[in-house]
C-alpha cells in the first residue's frame, strides 16, 4: 500500500515516516506541506491512502481533499481536533477516516489499512459524540425490528443469542445487521454496540469484549 503525509510539521512528519517503515506492505512514497504541493504529489506518486493535517498553516486539508476527490486515493485527516465541527467537515468534504495524533501507532496503522481497502474509520473515541449530537435522528432511519436487533447489538449478544431472544432466524438477524450497518454507515459489531450505547440502547463494553464477551 502506497502512503503520502501532507503535514506542515517536521515532527508529525518524522514521526509518522518512523511508525510506517516498520509496517510490512506500507510503503512511504512522498511527503508534502502545503495543498499544492499535496495536490503535486498526489497526481505524481498515485498513493493509495493520503493521510492529511486539517490545518496546513492557513490552509485548511480539507481543500485539498474536495480538489484531488477525482483521483484514484483515500483520504485520512490526522489531527489534534476532537471538535464536532471538525469531524462534520471531513465528512462533508468526502474524507475516508479521521483519527487523532494521539492515537497510539498500532490504531493509526489499523486505519490505514481500513481505509486503503476502501472502509471508512473515524477515531472511536469520537464516534459517539458525533452520532450522538446528529441533528438528524440517526434511529429514524432503522425499522421497529431493526432497533431491536441495534439494541441486542448493544447487549453484545451473538447472532444466535439475538435469535433466540428475538424469536427469528439467525438468517433474518444477519439481514437485519447487514441493513443496520448499511444505514447507518458503520463498519463492524463493534462500531454498532457503541453506537446502540450512544443512543442509550443496550450494554455493551469494551471490558465485555476484553473479557470475551460476544460482539
Amino acid at each position: 500500500m502506497r502512503i503520502i503525509v501532507v503535514d506542515d510539521h517536521p515532527l508529525v512528519r518524522n514521526g509518522l515516516r518512523a511508525i510506517l517503515a516498520k509496517e510490512e506492505g506500507i510503503e512511504l512514497v512522498g511527503e508534502a506541506e502545503s495543498i499544492q504541493e499535496g495536490k503535486a504529489l498526489i497526481e505524481r506518486a498515485k498513493p493509495d491512502v493520503a493521510v492529511v493535517d486539517i490545518r496546513l498553516g492557513g490552509e485548511s486539508g480539507y481543500d485539498l481533499v474536495k480538489a484531488m476527490r477525482h483521483q484514484p486515493c483515500a483520504f485520512m485527516m490526522l489531527t489534534s481536533s476532537s471538535s464536532e465541527t471538525d469531524i462534520r467537515l471531513a465528512q462533508e468534504s468526502g474524507a475516508d477516516g479521521y483519527v487523532l495524533k494521539e492515537a497510539p501507532p498500532e490504531e493509526l496503522l489499523l486505519a490505514i489499512k481500513m481505509i486503503g481497502k476502501g472502509r471508512k474509520y473515524f477515531d472511536q473515541s469520537l464516534l459517539g459524540t458525533l452520532l450522538r449530537k446528529d441533528p438528524d435522528d440517526p434511529l429514524e432511519k432503522l425499522t421497529p425490528k431493526e432497533r431491536e436487533v441495534l439494541g441486542a447489538l448493544g447487549e453484545g449478544l451473538s447472532n444466535g443469542a439475538m435469535a433466540r431472544k428475538l424469536v427469528i432466524s439467525e438468517y433474518t438477524v444477519k439481514k437485519h445487521v447487514s441493513r443496520i450497518f448499511q444505514k447507518l454507515n458503520l463498519n463492524d459489531r463493534t462500531q454498532a454496540a457503541l453506537f446502540a450505547q450512544a443512543q442509550g440502547i443496550g450494554s455493551y463494553s469494551l471490558r465485555d469484549k476484553l473479557e470475551g464477551g460476544s460482539v
